[in-house]
């Protein structure tokens, strides 16, 4: 039979490439888009053009990308529109029957992937016969991480293809993977340079691969029923340490619609599949996490692409500016650190050296690596600096007079940054020649995890430093949010009232791993006082020092005078004694007796003011929007991404409801729980998301 004719038809999304040795090739290129996404209209292109290809086939079927990168995966911004409209079934239904029209083709099929290749992009790589990967590709399947699971085929063909352990580590995890581990997983079948991608897919296609006997036995034996009835529940038991099932129902749907349905044929298999994923597409936590997926391309969207930044100096090599100059060494900066002592130098150096154990895979890249960094007792890496980051005490008379003795030494086209948590910057920008070049650029702890930076702006600042400091965040795989100088920023002006409340029930008698347990519960990543540990009480004293009489609180004796050797997870000891395990640094916390019972009211206490101070910033313009309220707020504290962030969740749970419970913890615990300005604002009504 000839192969089908595509003469003098154009399409939009589709290069369609008929090849003199009967193979063809077709190619993806999404119309008016930097990335390849899957739309409807993408998926009903595709699915006539194999209609064609199957009624007259050709000796093999490539499918690669006409673009920087393989493909993105499911377009999100259609999934939201065509969940309000009620249709994300026929999206799911769409998506797998067209990819598995390309399985059932009479032909090989072989996936070319290069750059990245996520979600659909990898559903539709699994439904062809083979896979060949470029050295650069990464591979993916996260949409656990919005709160579904791959809805196209994927979870049903994976576990065959690669066994189920493997397959589940991907899958719940959202791990991306390198080529070389994809292959060694068996879930490509070889890998080579880019340029030699398309001639190594036609040959595949022509020769076929025998996979190994280890991988054919695995995707066997880890699917048959004995198999899934043992693995299922030790799977179930795994994400449960991690991910509350009434927080985070997605890999616990995925685990069981594979245990119920994992014998079945192909088509059994994928009819679960969709029935999981849009019972899944509907729930509060996947319409709040593909929000934050957005906020997160928000922040990713701040400033420009050029910072002209290659050289940094940090002053201060304590934690914080240890591990700053440490990150931008590990991301590609030269680094001057500068202290008071040799002594502060050297341990940050000490600590860096960790970072690069851990971080660079390549033994022979390390000393590469850790020579960008230099201790500079003198500081003469000010003047060759195109940024300084001061990361000294959270003193103001100190942090000026430094200011005073760096800045005539700074090159002319030089940023001046500090990374104070909470100093207002119009009392640091007091005597500084060149306001407009100087701003904050605030760090979370711990650097290396946390993936949010501040960028502190003030009256007299330039929009091209921000524009700059956006762009160096970048570089960094740090994500920036602009915020109001004002006390406490965005962050730590929500996060303190939080800690001070928790500080203060403790004081009260409540033990803290109730404390902790209540606020985990919610959905926070980790207690809060177990997080004024890690924060440090000197840091947490300083920022109190600042905050307290700007909110009208006042602060628990706990937080007032800080005990030398006792600041907290740095000293070994604070509100918990922490210990020193295999995976770091622990708190001993001491068990709570079997008949103990918080106080019913527990968590709004220590939430409540979390969301009372977010709705004063918002009021206040401390950040743009009620978007980037979120995002801050998520990426700098970890607020729980299932409720889509502070703004988000009093939406959804109703202003005037949270607003009536704070007041009952007033009448009852005092002013410090009285609710803030801008309660009343629209922009807290459930209809403000959909309208923004």
């Amino acid at each position: 039979m000839p192969m089908a004719s595509f003469d003098g038809l154009r399409f939009r999304h589709w290069q369609v490439e008929p090849r003199a040795d009967g193979v063809l090739v077709l190619s993806f290129d999404r119309a008016d888009a930097a990335v390849n996404t899957f739309s409807q209209d993408v998926l009903l292109e595709l699915g006539a053009i194999l209609e064609r290809i199957a009624l007259e086939p050709p000796k093999g079927l490539v499918v690669r990308s006409a673009k920087a990168a393989f493909a993105a995966g499911a377009d999100l911004k259609s999934l939201q529109e065509l969940d309000r409209r009620g249709q994300v079934g026929d999206f799911i239904q769409l998506g797998q029957q067209v990819f598995q029209r390309i399985a059932e083709l009479p032909c090989p099929t072989v996936a070319a992937i290069h750059g990245f290749c996520m979600g659909g992009g990898t559903e539709i790589s699994l439904a062809c016969r083979y896979r060949v990967a470029a050295t650069d590709a990464r591979i993916g399947l996260p949409e656990i991480k919005l709160g579904i699971f791959p809805g196209w085929g994927g979870s049903a063909r994976l576990p065959r293809l690669v066994g189920a352990p493997a397959a589940f580590d991907m899958m719940l995890t959202g791990r991306t993977l390198s080529a070389s581990a994809a292959r060694g997983i068996g879930l490509v079948d070889k890998v080579v340079e880019p340029a030699k991608l398309v001639e190594a897919a036609i040959e595949l296609l022509q020769r076929g691969v025998q996979r190994p006997f280890k991988q054919r036995f695995m995707g066997w034996a880890t699917n048959t029923f004995l198999a899934r009835k043992l693995l299922a529940p030790m799977l179930v038991k795994q994400v449960a340490r991690k991910a509350p099932k009434a927080h985070y129902p997605a890999p616990y749907a995925l685990i069981a619609a594979w245990e119920r349905s994992g014998g079945a044929g192909i088509q059994g298999r994928i009819a679960a599949e969709k029935r999981a994923v849009v019972k899944l597409a509907s729930t509060p936590t996947a319409k709040n996490l593909i929000r934050v997926f957005f906020l997160q391309e928000r922040l990713k969207g701040v400033g420009g692409k050029e910072s002209g930044i290659q050289r940094v100096h940090v002053v201060g090599a304590g934690v914080m500016g240890g591990d700053i100059a440490a990150w931008s060494v590990y991301k590609g900066f030269d680094v001057t650190l500068q202290d008071r002592e040799q002594r502060f130098i050297d341990g940050a150096l000490n600590r860096a050296q960790d970072l690069f154990a851990k971080r660079v895979k390549d033994e022979a890249k390390r000393p590469a690596v850790a020579a960008r960094l230099k201790g500079d007792l003198e500081g003469n890496g000010v003047a060759d600096a195109d940024l300084v980051i001061e990361a000294i005490i959270e003193n103001p008379d100190a942090k000026r007079e430094l200011y005073t003795a760096i800045e005539p030494r700074l090159k002319s086209t030089a940023l001046l940054t500090t990374n104070t948590s909470s100093i207002p910057l119009d009392e640091l920008r007091e005597h500084i020649a060149r306001p407009a070049q100087f701003a904050g650029l605030h760090y979370f702890n711990p650097v290396a995890l946390m993936p949010l930076v501040e960028i502190i702006h003030h009256d007299r600042m330039a929009p091209e430093t921000q524009q700059r400091l956006a762009a160096f965040c970048k570089q960094l795989d740090k994500l920036p949010v602009p915020v109001a100088g004002t006390p406490g920023f965005l962050v730590n002006r929500v996060l303190f009232p939080y800690m001070l409340e928790a500080v203060t029930a403790l004081s009260e008698g409540i033990p803290g791993p109730a404390i902790d347990k209540a606020a985990v519960k919610f959905g926070m990543p980790m207690g809060p006082i177990e997080l004024v540990d890690t924060v440090g009480l000197d840091v947490g004293a300083g920022v109190a020092k600042e905050l307290a009489p700007f909110l009208g609180i006042d602060v628990p004796a706990a937080l007032g005078t800080v005990e030398a050797g006792k600041r907290g997870k740095k000293d070994g000891q604070g509100l918990y004694k922490w210990v020193e395990t295999e995976k770091g640094s622990k708190p001993q916390k001491p068990e709570l007796p079997k008949d103990y019972k918080a106080p019913e009211d527990l968590e709004d206490r220590l939430i409540l003011p979390m969301l009372n101070e977010a709705v004063a910033c918002l009021h206040d313009g401390v950040v743009a929007d009620a978007e980037l309220l979120d995002a801050g707020v998520i990426f700098g504290t970890g607020f729980a991404p299932f409720r889509g962030g502070p703004i988000q969740y009093i939406r959804d749970t109703g202003a005037d409801a949270l607003r009536a419970r704070l007041e009952t913890l007033q009448a009852k615990y005092g002013d410090r729980f009285k609710p803030r300005a801008g309660w009343d604002s629209p922009l807290l009504r459930a209809d403000a998301a959909a309208n923004a």
